[in-house]
């Protein structure tokens, strides 16, 4: 199937395809196990199964090594692979070319389907094309809403960072904050640098952007403590990750500041901190699912020909803010790890 295809396909058949998206009411980025083959198990979610020919889907995210959050996109892929008789084949690395060899070696094995973030579009470009050109079905997601249709990917989950990024600066405004860091764990990465991006445009207050190398938490850690040593004015941290929140906890601690702290994303020991009040506040983009909706969403392409957003809309997964309000609501699901 060439992308004039996909283009033909996008005209007889404009179906808004998951079901499960129609219920996105509510909205929560890279795994230690970060490039190992995905088990195909439910991870205890129950659905039935689908009787359909078995097919392979290739998941290649950008992760890194340490991240937790990648833990809960693959629960949520491995899921709905569950569910679709799919076999999940994951892998991962945080540097463009090598994400995008990857995709050639799905490319070359001949995947029924590929679900790709795109943090560093430009590396992914021409193999997204090959992927096409060769007739596999490309979704994206986590990363990329703003470069998915230039890619002719057919469908894309996840949050627009900017928007976030902007609803976060708002937070700190109503917060009565006047000097934020907000702390970038991977320079260059796309939906990290609109999420800081966001967050200046909106603060009414002075933002200070401090890289740190996110694959050496305690490089983070004494980075973090070091840039509240040097400037006691800061009276709030933005992390752009739980586990860099949970981090950034210790570097407070350390560093004697005053400084509050609220994140983007969730993880079952950030909610356990937004309920000790550590953590002032966090936006979860719902990482379980945007993994189960892009692998459903290629089962579905794949049987029925449907897509989310008839081609022309990305799935938002969020975002929605987590604080002590609704935190006990949440803290179920974060405890299994979905959440």
């Amino acid at each position: 199937m060439d992308r004039s295809s996909h283009t033909r396909s996008r005209r007889i058949v404009p179906v808004v395809a998951a079901a499960a998206a129609a219920v996105l009411l509510v909205a929560g980025c890279s795994s230690s196990a970060g490039g190992k083959r995905a088990d195909e198990s439910g991870n205890g979610v129950s659905a039935g199964k689908a009787d359909t020919p078995r097919m392979t889907v290739a998941m290649i995210t950008h992760a890194a090594p340490g991240d937790t959050f990648w833990d809960t996109i693959r629960k949520g892929a491995q899921a709905a692979a569950a569910k679709d008789n799919v076999k999940l084949v994951y892998s991962s690395d945080p540097s463009g070319p090598n994400q995008s060899n990857l995709v050639q070696n799905a490319i070359d094995q001949k995947v029924d389907g590929i679900a790709v973030t795109l943090a560093k579009p430009d590396a992914m470009k021409t193999v997204v094309a090959r992927a096409e050109k060769a007739g596999i079905p490309v979704v994206g997601f986590n990363t990329g809403v703003q470069d998915w249709k230039k890619q002719g990917l057919l469908q894309y989950f996840g949050q627009d960072e900017g928007i976030a990024g902007e609803a976060f600066g708002r937070r700190l405004n109503q917060a009565g904050a006047k000097h934020t860091v907000c702390v970038v764990m991977e320079q260059g990465q796309v939906a990290l640098e609109a999420r800081c991006a966001g967050v200046k445009k909106t603060f009414s207050g002075k933002t200070d952007i401090l890289y740190v190398n996110g694959t050496d938490m305690p490089s983070v850690k004494s980075t973090i403590s070091a840039k509240l040593k040097t400037d006691s004015s800061i009276d709030y941290v933005t992390t752009l990750g739980a586990p860099f929140a949970m981090t950034a906890i210790q570097s407070i601690a350390e560093s004697g500041s005053k400084a509050k702290l609220a994140t983007f994303d969730l993880n079952k020991d950030a909610v356990g901190a937004i309920k000790a009040g550590k953590i002032q506040w966090a936006i979860d983009q719902q990482p379980y699912l945007q993994g189960y909706l892009s692998v459903d969403s290629l089962w579905l392409y794949r049987t029925n020909g449907n897509y989310s957003g008839g081609g022309e809309a990305p799935v938002l997964t969020g975002p929605a803010f987590v604080d002590k309000s609704n935190v006990d609501k949440i803290a179920q699901f974060a405890a299994k790890g979905t959440r």
